[in-house]
């Protein structure tokens, strides 16, 4: 997973769907002050990154899983992806939304999924884990198995290992904080002054540098 890390971390930052500000902290919609921001959607604009995430996720799914009967998509990130994988893989796809529609069928889960299924859940991104969890939750509601759960990049935050721990979910992930911080060192986007302060974030982001304005 070392070399394939490495890759995708290459990638992100390339097209900066990850940025690494230390200096000049973004600001999360939770509140939280961060060195770093990712958003993984921008992936799907460059067809050879797009292809090379689908080819990987649908490699990690039939080594792992092979006998994965629905892959599903976390709402809303994880939609374009996850669609893409069930179509290279010939599976059916489903998407679970973060709460039911307020209209309608009032639905949770998107798509036809069968008590019994076994199911692989695609996630862009992994911070805190909850958002992913009930994702897992609404499923496995519904009378279907979880096999595992593949995402693209993950913080690595302890609560979230925690977590997927409490709840038997098997987490892989294409890229971790880490390797990023190390692609990011190599290639001189940031230097060892930084290293410091981007894994000081890492442990306790919900306290970090509170004082920065």
């Amino acid at each position: 997973m070392k070399a394939l890390e490495k890759a995708v971390a290459e990638k992100l930052l390339r097209i900066k769907a990850v940025k690494l500000q230390p200096n000049n902290p973004f600001i999360w919609a939770s509140g939280w002050k961060s060195p770093i921001y990712c958003d993984n959607r921008k992936t799907l604009s460059y067809s050879q990154i797009r292809t090379f995430i689908k080819v990987e996720i649908s490699r990690l799914i039939l080594e792992m899983y092979p006998d994965a009967e629905v892959i599903a998509g976390v709402a809303t990130g994880a939609i374009a992806q996850g669609a893409l994988v069930a179509d290279a893989l010939g599976l059916p796809f489903i998407y679970i939304r973060s709460s039911p529609k307020d209209h309608g069928l009032e639905n949770l889960i998107e798509g036809d999924l069968r008590p019994g299924q076994k199911v692989v859940v695609i996630e862009d991104l992994i911070s805190t884990g909850g958002s992913s969890l009930k994702a897992v939750e609404a499923i496995r509601n519904d009378g279907s198995e979880v096999l595992g759960m593949i995402a693209i990049f993950t913080y690595g935050f302890p609560v979230a290992d925690q977590k997927f721990k409490s709840a038997k979910v098997k987490l892989t992930t294409l890229c971790t904080y880490d390797a990023v911080l190390a692609e990011a060192l190599a290639t001189k986007y940031i230097s060892e002054d930084d290293i410091d302060t981007l894994k000081e974030w890492r442990e306790n982001p919900a306290d970090w540098k509170k004082d920065l304005k």
